[in-house]
């Protein structure tokens, strides 16, 4: 038989766990690994694009994004690469991916998001995606 611990009483104080441990400034730091950045970067920028402009994930046609992160002293730098559909508004679509992949990334490592540098690879346009008829 089980059996569960009372709750604790009003006034007493419930055990610490780091008891006799340093301050959390002294313990270390958690580091993450520039290509662990890198790949949550790459999967952000997966739902961006598809969201943003208006690419189907999973479909053929634009191939997946790709990222590769600089981690440097609790801030990180981007580089994305992607695909985008044509005819769209680069400018404005770009943006908003950047916007979009920086909070995410920031959300998800606790990084500081520096900058978010994306290059378009290429414009596909909706015929690619579909195939050729003949």
């Amino acid at each position: 038989m089980r059996t569960r611990p009372a709750p604790p009483r009003e006034g007493a104080n419930p055990p610490t766990p780091t008891a006799g441990l340093p301050p959390p400034a002294e313990r270390g730091a958690t580091v993450i690994p520039d290509r662990v950045v890198a790949r949550i970067a790459t999967q952000a920028a997966r739902t961006a694009q598809s969201r943003r402009a208006a690419v189907p994930p999973d479909r053929g046609g634009p191939a997946a994004p790709h990222a590769s992160a600089a981690v440097r002293t609790g801030s990180v730098r981007l580089h994305l690469t992607m695909d985008l559909p044509y005819p769209t508004d680069i400018p404005r679509v770009c943006e908003r991916i950047q916007q979009d992949v920086a909070e995410r990334v920031a959300q998800l490592t606790g990084l500081r998001v520096g900058e978010v540098l994306l290059t378009v690879r290429r414009l596909v346009t909706a015929d690619a995606t579909r195939g050729r008829v003949q």
